[in-house]
């Protein structure tokens, strides 16, 4: 046995929801340097046109589809499209998501549901769609990009915390479910991710002193740093291999260590 073929994802169909900038990009190159063909989604062609510029500047040939995550109808669309052009996905990673942050007794109802519909039901809808032809092949791979969150809780992110909660139990049902016909089914939970949104937080002043954020990130991390998109990659390509067959249900937390640990003692 070669180790290192185990986790060659030749030949595989991979498809990335939200792939169009940031964690979802990172993994889908990580995939395609790993030997995979690409597909994702956007939801306006502006994002789209961006997207396959950016993946062809990195020499990869990617595929794009206009689709709502969201809405059933075109999901079933875009995967019937994507088994016809490219094959059968084996490969999907539930990334598109969405935050708000607001109190919580500020926060409305409809509000809550966008977050729920887009971090949650959007990757039953997902799963749904492509777990059929997964049986059928005798194999699949289904990666949900859940968060430290769905572990957590923080102030302002009611909604979030609980599609990601919920999205976490989600992964362990589809695993659970589907186990027997060699589905495996698994979580990333990404810690806090240095991208071009959360550059602000970590600009440095003209004293020289951090953001608050940034000093409240690095201290409770004991890397002592953020992430990037690249930490990602590895354990995307591992859970999307055949490196992890018998890796089922379970949440990689990729965060510098922020779960296990409670914290400097103050001095």
């Amino acid at each position: 046995m070669d180790i290192l073929n185990t986790f060659s994802l030749e030949g595989k169909v991979a498809l990335v929801t939200g792939a169009a900038y940031g964690i979802g990009f990172a993994m889908a190159e990580a995939f395609a340097q790993a030997g995979a063909k690409i597909a994702f989604n956007c939801r306006g062609q502006e994002h789209m046109e961006k997207a396959l510029a950016d993946y062809k500047e990195k020499g990869i040939d990617a595929h794009g589809y206009i689709c709502d995550v969201t809405d059933e109808k075109q999901v079933q669309q875009m995967v019937a499209d994507i088994e016809k052009e490219l094959g059968t996905v084996d490969i999907l990673v539930n990334n598109a998501g969405i935050i708000k942050r607001i109190p919580m007794c500020d926060m409305s109802v409809e509000e809550f549901r966008q977050v729920i519909d887009i971090d949650l039901n959007a990757p039953f809808i997902m799963s749904k769609a492509v777990i059929p032809s997964m049986i059928k092949k005798g194999h699949g791979k289904i990666i949900n990009i859940c968060s430290m969150m769905s572990e957590l809780g923080r102030e302002t992110v009611s909604a979030y915390a609980a599609a990601k909660g919920g999205l976490k139990m989600l992964t362990k049902n589809i695993a659970s479910e589907y186990g027997e016909f060699n589905i495996q089914c698994n979580g990333i939970g990404p810690g806090y991710i240095a991208t071009p949104q959360t550059a602000p937080l970590r600009e440095v002043s003209e004293d020289g002193s951090r953001h608050p954020f940034d000093q409240f990130i690095i201290s409770k991390t004991p890397q002592a740093r953020w992430g990037t998109p690249e930490d990602l990659m590895g354990p995307a390509v591992f859970l999307a291999s055949d490196a992890s067959n018998f890796v089922n249900g379970h949440v990689l937390y990729v965060d510098g260590g922020i779960l296990a640990y409670i914290g400097k003692q103050p001095k």
